[in-house]
């Protein structure tokens, strides 16, 4: 599911990178590391010149391997997925499901890019870039990754709508490591999208994709919940989980806007809960109206029986009282 189309013909997809602009990336970081490889390996050979031949050609595959091969996937790995090449050209390597790659993804893609383009000249990766629906080449295909247009105009950028308040920390018990990466691209672009789409299209894609989320989870989506509603909470809780991991428990997590966004189709607000030392007020009945103890005050004989009556005006055609009795 990591392409949708709906029945208004609008794909829901990434914007995936061109064969020119991913060829030009790569050829400035094969340029940048084989700069550095040069350099070093004249360094090491003069540094070594007292060594026999079996120790420098030793330490030339070493640095070749270094350079070459560990250098991309430290850079990739510490920059996210954007090399110095991919940085010039606008692009970066994410995840299939839109997320930032880790080390696994970046140790894949190095790996395998040396057989598909230090060995083969490339030919391998252009070949398989062809080929492929998003031209991803052999180590994006392993790694679960894409290459993406990083530099794209803001208006046509989508934004995530977070959950309404009342569903914060609701699915927070919730197995997620069920879920594939492209489920996780599906909910996103919907949710990205599901303002540009007719009503009841737009329902019933929230249906399925809650569908397929929950028999994932293995948990049954809640019937109080709008289906756009659940599938917002439980990506806002996934990428909490993501934020904890990357960045520690002490991580904050932007809270969520204290009214409902539109389109989930919910109308149920969140109950007023007072700040943190600010006393809560009750508020006052109307005049004429029974009083009703707050919850958790002690109960009194009297309060309860005690009805608010209107103060009695003052008569206006009596005279002030002045202490004067007239005679009689």
């Amino acid at each position: 599911m990591s392409e949708l189309v709906t029945g208004e013909a609008v794909a829901l997809e990434l914007r995936p990178a061109k064969l020119p602009s991913r060829a030009l990336a790569v050829l400035l970081d094969l340029a940048v590391a084989l700069i550095a490889y040069l350099v070093v390996a004249t360094g090491v050979v003069i540094a070594t010149a007292s060594l026999d031949e079996a120790a420098q050609t030793a330490l030339s595959i070493a640095m070749f391997v270094l350079l070459l091969v560990g250098g991309p996937i430290a850079v990739e790995t510490l920059s996210h997925g954007r090399s110095l090449g991919k940085l010039a050209c606008g692009l970066r390597v994410v995840r299939d499901d839109g997320g930032p790659i880790r080390f696994r993804h970046a140790l894949v893609r190095g790996l395998i890019g040396v057989i598909e383009i230090l060995m083969t000249l490339g030919v391998v990766a252009v070949i398989a870039s062809l080929v492929s629906a998003r031209g991803r080449r052999l180590g994006d295909v392993f790694a679960g990754t894409l290459v993406v247009r990083e530099r794209i105009p803001v208006t046509r950028t989508g934004f995530v709508p977070p959950p309404p308040p009342w569903l914060a920390g609701r699915f927070a018990g919730l197995d997620l490591s069920a879920v594939p990466d492209g489920l996780w691209l599906a909910i996103r672009q919907y949710l990205t999208r599901m303002q540009q789409l007719d009503p009841q299209v737009a329902w019933s894609m929230a249906q399925r994709l809650a569908t397929d989320l929950a028999g994932r989870t293995g948990a049954p989506a809640p019937h109080d919940v709008p289906p756009a509603a659940y599938l917002a909470a439980v990506l806002q809780e996934r990428q909490a989980r993501e934020a904890r991991r990357a960045f520690g428990n002490g991580a904050a997590v932007a809270a969520p806007p204290p009214a409902t966004p539109a389109g989930y189709g919910g109308g149920v607000s969140a109950p007023y809960v007072p700040p943190a030392g600010v006393p809560y007020v009750p508020p006052v009945p109307p005049v004429g109206a029974p009083y009703v103890p707050p919850a958790g005050a002690g109960h009194s004989p009297v309060a309860p029986d005690v009805v608010r009556q209107p103060a009695a005006p003052a008569p206006q055609d009596e005279p002030p009282a002045t202490g004067f009795a007239p005679p009689a």
